[in-house]
């Protein structure tokens, strides 16, 4: 059945181009127009989709994919704008707000390789393709004689130069592969107990003008309470250690019942320092408690040796 709605809006979703992007703006395009809404896409290229010859952490960070998306929002060319949360800064531009965050996907990393059923049957300095610092340190705390090499573009182009014989494997969402139907190029997953995702990953999150009640009236049968108090917790960590990609920080929460587990690390790319780890539970209840929660898990980090990026 068809869900009405009582005051039908005609909103307008700022994407990215690439395949995975425009999946999740059509995703939350046909939720919308279920609800009785009529909907059209506003496709936009970003820097972070121009740049592709410099690491993220190099250029400005995952900021650069939403920038654009933001100018839209601001000049009114666009009503809301669907993010990957793990792409989303930790802090938003003043009368900017996330209106929603969806039920998550898949929050791991999987492990892709024409040749290597896993990171274990890969020889010794066999080249692994990823550009996020966070999955580098954790690689090299599991692997530490693999070459990690630098590995952009979208889904489709790091598969293509996987398949070239430019890596013998690289690592991607989990997330992405499943919904592009891509989940059978998944040699392996990485549980979080061994690779600790980042923060938001595997979430959709819609970003709005924060004065339009409207549009957040329109988005809120959207989210799902669960994982948003769960990336909150997450995203404080993040906030607290100084929020950027430059940094190899871990953060992903579970829900134990009704108790919010978070575990969180942090990791030197450079002077063999060992991961620092950490972790904590609540029962939360508010976005709030959540935050709390990320908050005192950042402290132990601090507390156990890990260095905060306005600190560093």
């Amino acid at each position: 059945m068809t869900a009405s709605n009582a005051n039908p809006l005609s909103l307008t979703i700022a994407t990215r181009e690439s395949q995975l992007a425009l999946w999740q703006a059509r995703h939350v395009q046909a939720l919308l127009q279920a609800r009785g809404h009529v909907v059209r896409l506003l496709g936009m290229t970003t820097r972070g989709d121009q740049i592709l010859d410099r690491a993220l952490s190099k250029v400005g960070g995952k900021g650069l994919f939403i920038k654009e998306l933001e100018v839209a929002l601001e000049e009114g060319r666009a009503d809301l704008a669907v993010h990957s949360l793990k792409d989303v800064p930790m802090q938003l531009p003043p009368g900017f707000a996330l209106a929603c965050v969806m039920a998550r996907e898949d929050p791991r990393d999987a492990f892709v390789s024409p040749r290597h059923a896993s990171l274990q049957e890969l020889p010794p300095g066999a080249v692994v393709g990823t550009s996020s610092l966070r999955r580098q340190v954790l690689l090299h705390a599991l692997r530490p004689d693999l070459r990690i090499e630098p590995l952009r573009g979208n889904v489709n182009t790091r598969l293509r130069k996987l398949d070239e014989g430019q890596y013998a494997a690289i690592v991607l969402a989990a997330a992405g592969l499943k919904r592009l139907g891509l989940a059978g190029r998944i040699r392996a997953t990485f549980e979080p107990a061994e690779m600790l995702p980042a923060a938001g990953q595997g979430a959709l999150a819609i970003e709005v003008r924060s004065e339009r009640s409207d549009v957040l009236a329109a988005l809120a049968p959207l989210a799902d309470e669960r994982t948003w108090l769960a990336v909150t917790a997450e995203r404080a960590v993040s906030r607290a250690m100084g929020g950027s990609c430059s940094m190899p920080l871990a953060a992903h929460a579970q829900w134990q019942g009704a108790v919010l587990q978070l575990q969180a690390a942090w990791g030197a790319v450079q002077g063999g320092q060992p991961l620092v780890r950490a972790g904590g539970s609540a029962s939360a209840t508010t976005l709030a408690q959540a935050d709390a929660l990320g908050l005192a898990v950042a402290a132990q980090l601090q507390a156990r040796g890990a260095v905060a990026e306005r600190d560093a």
